[in-house]
């Protein structure tokens, strides 16, 4: 015990300075190989497309070069981290544009380029802030207006519009139709689960576990500013705590928590037939087989609104699972506000009961209590 005690005692320093210099490396990117050449890709042709844009509408005699270099910053933002709040369009055209303004004011105020040079960007940062639209490369727009000679210009103010700008609004577009074609959401929209009804709550995911203002409250408290909004946080949190759930329950199956004492109909019944069992059984689903006993679809209260003599010409597609399937596997199909139960099969699609939301949140409960008494 006391050698185990001396060694870690020997090591704790290393450990401590291990863990301060590993805060100078950055974490690995989230995204795989395709995705870092995609954003290589983008970059490219963005730039390739803005400065070739540039020199059409601007003509070759122009007084600017048709590319300034912090499109080179802002470009790795627009492609390499799209979702990011800093690479969204505003961000890019406000950022550059206000940055620009900014440097040019600060260097006809102030003859000394040095002291320039630093409001020039402190002040870049405090008008994006203001407006929302901090954008990092924007810093380097101010920069190059103190120090580049754009004051010294007959019209200075016009290196804010053009490159600056022209450059940031085509770099916009070509991202744009870049995102586009390779099907990735830009400007970024966070994927919150929406309820199944078109009302104003949010699905029963997003309703249970952290809330809106619980992210709030956290990153009040995080104290330092995250490149991530909070809509993003959210559904991060939605799919860790499904995540972490799936992980408590994997070792149930389908099986061990479905009703096997399920009421179906033929798929050759009347219509007729359907709406008295459902009714009289307080049913809100009733399954539907073959004349060999496989499941085909299901009936639903709203499926009795539909033209149809027989079953089988009213149902619908049935959410269906293994038996031997992993529990887990039905939390997202039952909590996502759409379904509310999920027929269990064999290999042969014969039916070998069924799971409600009822079952899957007994389970969790008896789990949670298992869990609690270890």
């Amino acid at each position: 015990m006391d050698k185990v005690t001396d060694l870690s005692s020997e090591t704790a320093p290393r450990l401590v300075w291990s863990r301060y210099y590993s805060t100078f490396v950055a974490a690995p990117p989230g995204p795989g190989a395709r995705e870092r050449l995609m954003a290589v890709a983008g970059a490219i042709i963005g730039i390739v497309t803005t400065g070739l844009l540039c020199g059409v509408l601007a003509g070759t005699g122009a007084a600017h070069p048709l590319l300034v270099a912090p499109m080179g910053a802002s470009a790795v933002l627009l492609f390499a981290v799209p979702a990011s709040p800093l690479a969204q369009p505003w961000s890019i055209l406000g950022g550059n544009v206000l940055s620009a303004v900014v440097g040019i004011a600060v260097a006809l105020a102030v003859p000394n380029a040095t002291v320039a040079a630093g409001l020039g960007v402190g002040l870049a940062i405090a008008v994006m802030s203001l407006a929302r639209c901090l954008h990092p490369p924007g810093g380097a727009v101010a920069l190059s207006a103190v120090l580049g000679g754009a004051a010294g210009s007959a019209h200075p103010f016009m290196f804010a519009l053009y490159p600056v700008g022209l450059n940031s609004l085509l770099l916009i577009l070509a991202g744009l139709a870049f995102h586009r074609m390779t099907g990735h959401t830009y400007p970024h929209r966070a994927k919150l689960t929406e309820s199944a009804h078109g009302t104003q709550d949010s699905a029963p995911l997003s309703r249970s576990g952290v809330r809106p203002n619980d992210i709030d409250v956290a990153l009040a408290r995080f104290g330092d500013t995250l490149d991530i909004n909070r809509d993003d946080l959210l559904q991060l949190f939605e799919l860790a705590g499904l995540s972490a759930t799936e992980r408590q329950v994997e070792e149930l199956t389908c099986g061990d928590i479905m009703s096997r004492d399920v009421i179906t109909i033929a798929g050759t019944a009347l219509v007729e037939d359907a709406h008295v069992l459902l009714r009289a059984r307080r049913l809100r689903a009733l399954p539907v087989e073959n004349a060999t006993g496989q499941l085909i679809g299901v009936i639903t209260w709203p499926d009795l609104d539909k033209q149809g003599a027989f079953a089988s010409e009213i149902m619908a597609p049935a959410d269906t699972a293994h038996l031997t399937a992993p529990a887990a596997t039905l939390l997202a199909p039952l909590a996502n506000g759409h379904g509310h139960e999920v027929m269990i099969v064999d290999d042969n699609m014969q039916l070998q009961g069924i799971v409600t939301q009822t079952d899957i949140i007994a389970s969790l409960i008896t789990k949670a209590v298992t869990l609690n008494a270890k």
